[in-house]
């Protein structure tokens, strides 16, 4: 599959878009490495631009994440520096109280790598979330960890793991700017020998498109 061309002035687009939308809360999917088991909001789109050491992906990216059911999200990252596009899917199973079952299909390149299968169980307390589960990352399961912990209505501290050599463990906080804008700085240490620390930084936006 070859590589989709998405041109600035269509990020421009969506910006002038999505400016104009009414504004949510911000929301924090994901941790610093790994996918969650929880679903973006129904009708909340995430704009992201996020920024990182290529030995950990794709230096530059940007990101669109919509919850589209109660249940079911699609994401879209947009890699810059190489230009690569990634299609991402969760679907809730289990939302039973603190206990979360998800199941997706992450990273379908346009360079064309194939979609990796993941399932993910999550327990969400007040103010602790746990988070283990599986990737099939060509033929062979990695597993999934995670870890977050709220500090104040601004503040959270998390940190994950995901094995392989390709991958870290992290850690890093989450600060709520202001109700629609956070910003997530992280530390990678990679799994691989020898093992380096890496940086890496996203600055998310949420915006509702619908009720």
């Amino acid at each position: 599959m070859k590589s989709s061309t998405f041109h600035p002035r269509c990020w421009i687009a969506v910006l002038l878009l999505v400016s104009s939308i009414p504004v949510v809360r911000a929301t924090i999917v994901g941790l610093n490495q790994i996918v969650t088991p929880d679903i973006q909001p129904t009708g909340v789109l995430g704009l992201s631009a996020q920024a990182q050491h290529t030995l950990i992906g794709n230096s530059q990216q940007l990101q669109l994440e919509l919850g589209i059911t109660p249940r079911f999200e699609a994401a879209w990252f947009q890699g810059l520096k190489p230009n690569e596009g990634f299609f991402s899917t969760e679907f809730n199973l289990v939302q039973q109280g603190p206990n979360l079952l998800t199941v997706g299909a992450l990273n379908w390149s346009t360079l064309g790598g194939q979609p990796q299968p993941e399932i993910e169980y999550g327990y969400y307390a007040e103010s602790d979330s746990f988070i283990i589960g599986t990737i099939d990352v060509d033929h062979r399961a990695e597993i999934l960890l995670g870890y977050r912990h709220v500090l104040s209505s601004k503040l959270q501290f998390s940190m994950d793991f995901q094995s392989g050599a390709a991958n870290s463990a992290t850690v890093g906080v989450t600060w709520n700017i202001t109700p629609t804008l956070s910003i997530n700085p992280a530390l990678y240490r990679t799994n691989g020998s020898p093992h380096h620390l890496l940086g890496y930084v996203v600055l998310t936006w949420n915006f509702t498109l619908w009720k």
